[in-house]
Order: structure tokens, then C-alpha cells, then sequence
């Protein structure tokens, strides 16, 4: 499997922006320089798996995101581990019931 560092690039740019922060602002809580960033955001360097997590922790993601893309399946997570957690008792038993169901139907 070979690493794509242009994709990672632009994934760690994609969620700065998202989050309408510049490469000075994410920089300076890396503890690197703004053109460390650009050259990381434009693949003319490649940051260590410690700066990864360090960007993902500043930018609010896992470092999956920037490695694999995964954000939305991670959002999804989220979303319905939100909605597990306000359940009753019953109703947690109830779609516990139903998630069973269902991986046997698709399993089929």
C-alpha cells in the first residue's frame, strides 16, 4: 500500500479551511512554521505520523481523516452514537434488537 501524500495534503487544507483557519494559526499550535503547513498542505514534505496527529488534534478529526478519508464514516459514528446515548433502556434494547436483524438479513 503506498501512501498518497498529495491526498493528505489537500485532506489537512480541506478541514483547515473548513474551519476557516489559516496555515499561520494551525502553525503556531503545531509548534512549526506556516510554511511547514504549505509544504505538508502542497506534498513537498512529508510530516511524521506524530505531526498527523498532532494537525488532527488542532483541527478537531483523527488522524484517519487525513490518512484515509474517513471523516463521514466517522460523522456517521458520531451521529448515531448521539442518538444511542439518549435512549432509554428500552428503546436501547429495542434497536440493539434491530441491528442484529438486520446484520443477519445483510449477511444473507
Amino acid at each position: 500500500m503506498e501512501v498518497d501524500y498529495e491526498a493528505i495534503g489537500k485532506r489537512i487544507a480541506a478541514r483547515r479551511k473548513e474551519l476557516k483557519m489559516t496555515q499561520a494559526v494551525l502553525a503556531d499550535a503545531c509548534d512549526v512554521s506556516d510554511q511547514y503547513i504549505s509544504n505538508i498542505e502542497r506534498s513537498t514534505s512529508i510530516p511524521s505520523l506524530e505531526m498527523i496527529m498532532k494537525i488532527a488534534s488542532v483541527l478537531d478529526t483523527t488522524p484517519d481523516e487525513f490518512l484515509v478519508g474517513t471523516l463521514k464514516r466517522e460523522e456517521e459514528w458520531r451521529q448515531t452514537a448521539d442518538l444511542l446515548r439518549t435512549m432509554t433502556p428500552y428503546q436501547l434494547n429495542f434497536a440493539n434488537s434491530f441491528l442484529t436483524w438486520l446484520r443477519k438479513e445483510i449477511e444473507r
